[in-house]
Order: structure tokens, then sequence, then C-alpha cells
């Protein structure tokens, strides 16, 4: 019924990744899938040192090995990588992961600026590809992990212009908090809970650049949501074609109700069975050139 655009899992036994964040085996995120009714889940390496224990694609891609019904690949590079320069080559790696069966990149959250000339560098390359990328975002640098925009999000919308080729998936709260104008700019790093009284930059954006498509896991992406049911029907529909169901589901026990939120939203009507569809499960067909089941 549902397909994870956004998942992680460790294979190794490890400490816990932050101090107190114990990522799920692949075997106790299946778990939670067959409760769920998900099919398949989108694997995102945490390769950054900023604040999980950092994993590499190589595990990922052992995970799909084990499970290739059930998991596909994504990798993750940090733009510093290699020769830590705005001429780096990233082919050499690209091209490795492109023919180990490697879908897009992501979970990109290095604490870097959007426009820092080494994240253009790289970004530029990936959109070459015409691969997804999945990103997280933040506020400020210096603090935790995820590339770093301003209010309004105009870093994003430099990317989303000069790179057309590249499918950009928005995550995480500092892009879904700007689903409505913010009260205070201290809210868009936040989960703000207060009504959607006018369009933030997200819709905005959606409309403009057909490569933003939203990755809706999380506490941000379903926040984004919940917060006005109403303003989450009109913002469903209308971009219904660039919607991807995800958990980013991390511990045993952490899940969110997202599935359950449209579900209820099928069966009341507010959602037709084919929106529905795509946004569970048809859009991350069409994007990943997935199997049908």
């Amino acid at each position: 019924m549902f397909i994870d655009i956004h998942a992680h899992a460790y294979l190794f036994p490890s400490p816990p990744q932050d101090g107190h964040t114990q990522f799920c085996t692949p075997e106790e995120l299946l778990e939670y899938y067959d409760q769920v009714g998900i099919e398949r889940g989108i694997l995102l390496p945490l390769i950054g040192p900023e604040v999980y224990l950092p994993q590499s694609n190589q595990e990922i891609l052992e995970i799909c090995r084990r499970y290739p019904q059930r998991f596909s690949p994504f990798c993750n590079i940090d733009p510093r990588g290699i020769a830590n320069s705005v001429w780096t080559d990233f082919s050499v790696w690209l091209d490795w992961y492109q023919e180990h069966g490697v879908l897009g990149v992501g979970e990109f959250m290095p604490n870097m600026a959007f426009r820092d000339p080494r994240v253009l560098n790289f970004l530029r390359q990936v959109a070459s590809r015409h691969w997804p990328l999945t990103f997280d975002v933040t506020t400020w640098i210096g603090a935790g992990y995820g590339l770093v925009d301003d209010p309004g999000l105009p870093q994003l919308e430099f990317c989303l212009r000069n790179y057309p080729d590249l499918t950009i998936l928005g995550h995480g709260p500092a892009f879904w908090s700007e689903m409505g104008q913010l009260e205070t700019v201290g809210d868009r790093g936040g989960y703000p809970k207060y009504p959607i009284r006018a369009e933030g930059a997200v819709p905005k954006l959606f409309r403009r650049y057909q490569n933003l498509w939203g990755d809706l896991s999380a506490g941000s992406g379903y926040n984004a949501l919940a917060r006005d049911v109403d303003h989450a029907i009109l913002f469903l529909n209308e971009f219904q074609d660039r919607l991807c169901y995800g958990t980013d589901y991390c511990s045993v026990g952490g899940g969110l109700p997202l599935a359950d939120f449209l579900l209820d939203l099928r069966k009341s009507g507010h959602l037709s069975a084919d929106v529905f569809e795509k946004i569970a499960r048809g859009n991350a067909i069409r994007l990943l050139h997935l199997p049908e089941k």
C-alpha cells in the first residue's frame, strides 16, 4: 500500500548514534513496515559527522542485497569529499554507485549553506545524472546537521532555478515550517502548531518549480499537514504528482501517524483513490523507476 521514500537502518551493532538515538536494524524496520503496510523503503545513508554515527554507502547496498524486494538504495556523499574543493570531480564515486544500482542521493545534510560553492559543485554533478536528491535543512551553521538557508528559502530557490534537471525532495523542519507564513522567524526551525493563515514559501516554490518534490516524512512533514487539515487537503490535491509518503523511522516505537492521516482523508473523500495512490506509492515508483508489484 505504501512506499517509504525516507528510511534509515544500521546493519551492524553500534552505540547510540548521538548518545541516545538507537537506529533500528533492517529487521526491526521491516517489522514496522509489515504493521503499517509498507511494501518497500528507500534507504538513505547517514554519512556525516555532524550528529549521527556515520555509516557507509556500502552498508546500505548490503542491506538492499539481502532484502532486494523490500529496500532500494540511495547513496550519500559529502561535498567536501575527495579534495574539499569547488572543482572536485565526483564522477569516480557517482559512476561506481550508479553501476551498483543506486537511485539517488540523500539524506544530504552537511551543515553548510545551500550556496556554498562546494555544495553547488556537487549539486550540478548530481543534476547532470538526472538523479533525485533528498535534503535536510536547518537555520544556522554551527549546531546539528542540515543545509542552511534563510527565511523564505531563497538559497533553495537558487538551486531549483539553476539546476532544473535536479529533482529536489524537500524535508526537515526549516523546510516544512514554511508551509504557511511564520508568525516569527524563530518558528522556522521547529514545528508550528497554529493554523495556516497565509501561504508560505513552500507552496509558492512548488508552483514555480516543477523540480521541487515533497518528502512528507518525520515530524516535520506530518506537522505541516496535521497543523491545518483544511490547508493540507488543498496542498495534497494541488501537488498530488510531486508528494511522497515517508516515515524517517529511526528507533523502534518512533512511528508517526502519517499513514492513518492519509487513509482517513481517503476514507472521508477529501483525497480520491487516485490521489491517495500517487502519494502513497505511485509517485515514488515513477520518480525512481521502481518495479510495480
